[in-house]
């Protein structure tokens, strides 16, 4: 009798396999939002469109009981293809296949990487995702500006900024404007690119016309390079293409902004920030900005703050920019937590 059970339990074991493999990829996206709960799959499902939200809720409503072997197998996959675009992200596709033959062998790592590769779209240049932009600077600055442009555009806003501001003063402007202006590239420029990139670090190309840089992607860049390099770039770009230079800094938030913000959000930043740091940033700027603070503060905590700006004497250009560049730093992370609101120039904000 017991052997007759193990056999029955094989048979349908082995069963459970097959169907497993036969499993369309709406059905395990529907599985394993069923494994994860109501609570989770409801928040998924905010990021997910009205098509595909439709889609799910159909092959959640057509299942049955879920096995466990069906949700655990799920689970794996999901595990699996998670780790693998991680390190493809990280490291491009030899460096996800690399780690993932290490701990699944060679079968398993091909059959997941090649899973992904033919929904995932690997950016070009993923290549150099890991190389240090001090690096990548020697080898790039003579080059082209439209080159550099397409390099920086693909490449995290972080290390482009890094890049762009130690670039020579006289092609910083022209590479911010190429990037901010870039539409689409070709794949056949792309790979181009890559091929003289590849003689000293590795080749990764696209098949697809892929969208990188525009106005978002250098505003992105110039808010995290240094307050000198930022002034510059923008005051030759707004001799050189005025309106391109105006649309920039809409969409940027620099220093002197501060006077945009309503009395409720300046004093949530002022308790965010040192001050210290505060009276040092306020050393250089105009009246206007300088009211701004003091008006938002106990006339006491607005005595005290100018007698720590009058104690602190001559402050060097660069200290006063750093610590602009610190509230400003935290002024975005306000913003984009949702705890204050920037009105920007040519916005109309709605707040209820």
């Amino acid at each position: 009798m017991a052997a007759t059970t193990t056999t029955t339990e094989k048979k349908s074991s082995s069963k459970n396999k097959k169907d497993y493999s036969k499993l369309s990829g709406k059905q395990k996206a529907a599985i394993f939002l069923v494994s994860l709960g109501s609570e989770i799959s409801s928040e998924i499902f905010k990021h997910l469109r009205e098509d595909e939200v439709e889609t799910l809720t159909f092959e959640i409503a057509r299942l049955d009981t879920v096995e466990a072997e069906f949700k655990d197998a799920v689970l794996e996959e999901f595990q699996q293809l998670m780790s693998a675009q991680n390190f493809i992200t990280t490291g491009g596709i030899d460096f996800a296949r690399e780690l993932l033959e290490k701990s699944l062998g060679s079968q398993k790592a091909i059959d997941i990487i090649n899973r992904l590769t033919s929904s995932l779209q690997v950016r070009p240049f993923d290549f150099i995702r890991r190389t240090d932009p001090a690096h990548l600077l020697n080898f790039i600055q003579q080059e082209h500006p439209q080159t550099i442009a397409l390099i920086l555009a693909y490449l995290e806003p972080n290390k482009a900024s890094v890049i762009l501001q130690n670039l020579p003063e006289e092609i910083q402007s022209d590479v911010a404007r190429r990037i901010a202006t870039m539409d689409r590239t070709s794949p056949d420029v792309l790979r181009e690119v890559e091929r003289v990139l590849e003689k000293k670090l590795s080749s990764l190309s696209s098949e697809d016309y892929t969208a990188a840089g525009g106005v978002e992607s250098i505003v992105e860049i110039l808010n995290l390079v240094d307050r000198s390099s930022e002034k510059t770039i923008i005051e030759s770009l707004e001799e050189e293409d005025p309106d391109l230079a105006e649309e920039i800094k809409k969409r940027m938030f620099v220093f002197e902004d501060i006077v945009m913000l309503d009395d409720r959000a300046i004093q949530k930043v002022m308790r965010e920030v040192d001050t210290q740091e505060l009276a040092k940033a306020l050393k250089a700027v105009d009246t206007e900005v300088q009211d701004k603070i003091f008006r938002n503060m106990s006339k006491r905590a607005a005595a005290m703050l100018k007698e720590d700006m009058e104690f602190m004497g001559p402050v060097r250009l660069k200290d006063v920019e750093e610590s602009q560049q610190k509230i400003v730093s935290t002024i975005r992370r306000l913003e984009d937590s949702g705890e204050i609101v920037i009105a920007r120039s040519g916005e109309d904000e709605l707040v209820v």
